[in-house]
């Protein structure tokens, strides 16, 4: 598939148009401490897990992706309970 264009899209259109799509919505900083928060919590789970109860390193891996999978989950509930409030 081919595009006529008479202007060549200059690198800073590209770059805009890669970073933020037309209509999406701005991630607040405070999603953005969220879940480095959370990253942080899965992260020393899994260091806990394996250095300090000495369980095994699949053990903890398991266990910490269990943790992730489970704070993925709740952020998925409340932001579909928020939305549902906004309607």
């Amino acid at each position: 598939m081919t595009v006529d264009r008479d202007v060549p899209i200059t690198e800073d259109e590209l770059i805009d148009a890669v970073q933020t799509p037309p209509g999406a919505p701005e991630v607040s900083t405070a999603t953005v401490v969220a879940y480095a928060v959370a990253g942080a919590a899965v992260l020393g789970w899994f260091l806990f897990g394996w250095l300090v109860l000495r369980q095994g390193f699949i053990d903890s891996v398991g266990e910490s992706a269990g943790a992730a999978f489970a704070l993925l989950l709740i952020v998925s509930i409340v932001g579909t309970v928020r939305r549902a409030r906004r309607r």
